[in-house]
């Protein structure tokens, strides 16, 4: 009998399974799909020699995340790659707001009015980042806080809305640059705790930077999946599981899935019928002929980019996908561009693009054109340059991952209690009706992102469980 069965080899199922394997427990992974990664894959979508990353591209919490700084990744194979910026946001007056590794030049990127305010939000965490990263990272119950003075600090300036943070700032490209890194999580900017998002990511550029993974995100899973195979644990793929007596006999089981898919195969009935999915996402990966020709030089020398004219044009953006059930007229779109930095990415002189906007949860409809507009507004002639494009909204992201149900990437909605209480409202949430039964996925928390917390955080449950067992 094994120790641990995983299923689903997302990067935080297979931390799980890491995490487990490192403290002597036998693990066995089951993916099925023919190949491992989840939201951490690369693939030739468009043209032969041009490789995309289907979902995350750029990993601010990876590189930053204490599960995965505590295994020796680099030695498997992942390299983070670093442009000279992590982020620009452009402005169609053809300057740009910019998330800097240095906190002054962020700062002087807002204007004189806001350089001070900026300052004095964020200096005063960064010298206890990793400690406050691991605090809030490891909640709830995971861990103690080793610092709960910071985290308290903290709490005061990210619980409340994001436009009460936004009160800090007079001018709007503050404004705009922090509503664009609450939009990544598809959260309204006037939710519980979305203050804590912007910081977070602001946080994250400061300390370690934004980077990319040499040869695309499937470097990350890959490396996890190494290493786990080093430590005696086994991946399985093309094995799809839909009931418990599918699995092997184990101790303990854990579920990289949706707790949706999870219900089903377990038997849990409406155990997380409360649990809410967000809106979707309609993605377009290019192909290009050379560089994207943005107007505002900093975004040439950023990975990132954010797409949104100001804060009002993002917030009405995230109100229509989110709460209005329609698609916007002027998407929200967060950009990367990967080849800025790793050539291995596509032919020598062309690059590969990536955009998503935010639609209602299963869309069906096509937001090519709006994209391509909102595209054109900030990087005039960028619709010359496409060589080929690959599609993908609700449906198609959804048949892609099954955790992302009806293309909600963040696999569960990021607002109100739900921010910090997924899957349900409990002090356990990695625990499930059936005491050898966990849920790791991005349902619960810190949450969405490739940074493999989740996992950690289900394996320390698992491993008090099989001790006291």
């Amino acid at each position: 009998m094994l120790d641990v069965v995983v299923v689903g080899a997302g990067p935080n199922g297979l931390t799980a399974a890491v995490e487990l394997a490192r403290r002597g427990f036998s693990v066995a992974v089951f993916e099925a799909r023919d190949t491992i990664g989840g939201g951490a894959r690369t693939e030739e979508l468009t043209l032969p020699g041009f490789w995309h990353d289907p979902c995350s591209a750029a990993h601010p919490l990876g590189i930053n995340s204490p599960a995965f700084r505590a295994m020796p990744l680099e030695r498997y194979g992942l390299e983070w790659l670093h442009a000279d910026l992590p982020m620009a946001h452009p402005f169609t007056d053809g300057t740009a707001a910019v998330l800097a590794r240095s906190v002054g030049e962020t700062a002087a990127s807002f204007g004189p009015r806001d350089a001070g305010p900026y300052r004095r939000l964020v200096e005063p965490f960064l010298p206890r980042w990793d400690t406050l990263v691991r605090d809030f990272m490891s909640l709830p119950l995971t861990a103690l806080p080793r610092d709960p003075v910071t985290l308290a600090r903290f709490g005061l300036a990210g619980l409340p809305p994001s436009t009460w943070l936004m009160r800090r700032f007079r001018d709007e490209r503050a404004k705009t640059l922090l509503a664009g890194l609450v939009a990544h999580v598809m959260a309204p900017l006037g939710g519980f705790a979305t203050g804590g998002i912007a910081l977070v990511f602001a946080l994250a550029a400061h300390a370690r930077g934004w980077p990319v993974a040499r040869g695309g995100s499937q470097s990350v899973s890959d490396a996890l999946a190494a290493y786990l195979k080093d430590l005696g644990g086994t991946v399985h793929t093309d094995y799809e599981v839909k009931r418990l007596d599918d699995l092997p006999p184990a101790r303990a089981y854990v579920f990289d899935t949706s707790p949706t898919a999870l219900a089903r195969i377990a038997g849990f009935g409406s155990h997380y019928a409360n649990f809410r999915y967000g809106p979707g996402v309609f993605k377009i990966d290019y192909a290009l002929d050379g560089p994207v020709p943005w107007t505002a030089p900093e975004a040439h020398r950023a990975t990132t980019v954010q797409i949104g004219a100001d804060s009002t044009e993002i917030g009405t953006a995230l109100r229509a996908a989110s709460r209005e059930g329609r698609a916007p007229g002027k998407p929200f779109l967060i950009t990367v561009q990967p080849s800025v930095v790793d050539p291995t990415r596509a032919p020598a002189g062309k690059h590969v693009f990536w955009a998503y906007g935010h639609v209602p949860s299963g869309w069906t409809g096509d937001l090519t054109d709006a994209v391509e507009r909102q595209l054109e507004r900030f990087a005039p002639g960028f619709r010359d340059l496409v060589l080929a494009r690959a599609t993908a909204g609700p449906p198609e992201i959804a048949a892609r991952n099954a955790n992302y149900i009806g293309g909600d990437i963040a696999t569960g909605a990021v607002s109100g209690l739900q921010t910090l209480l997924r899957p349900k409202l409990s002090l356990f949430p990695y625990g499930t009706p059936h005491p050898a039964v966990f849920i790791c996925s991005s349902a619960t928390p810190p949450g969405p992102g490739v940074h493999g917390m989740s996992g950690h955080n289900a394996a320390k449950a698992v491993w008090r469980r099989l001790r006291r067992t």
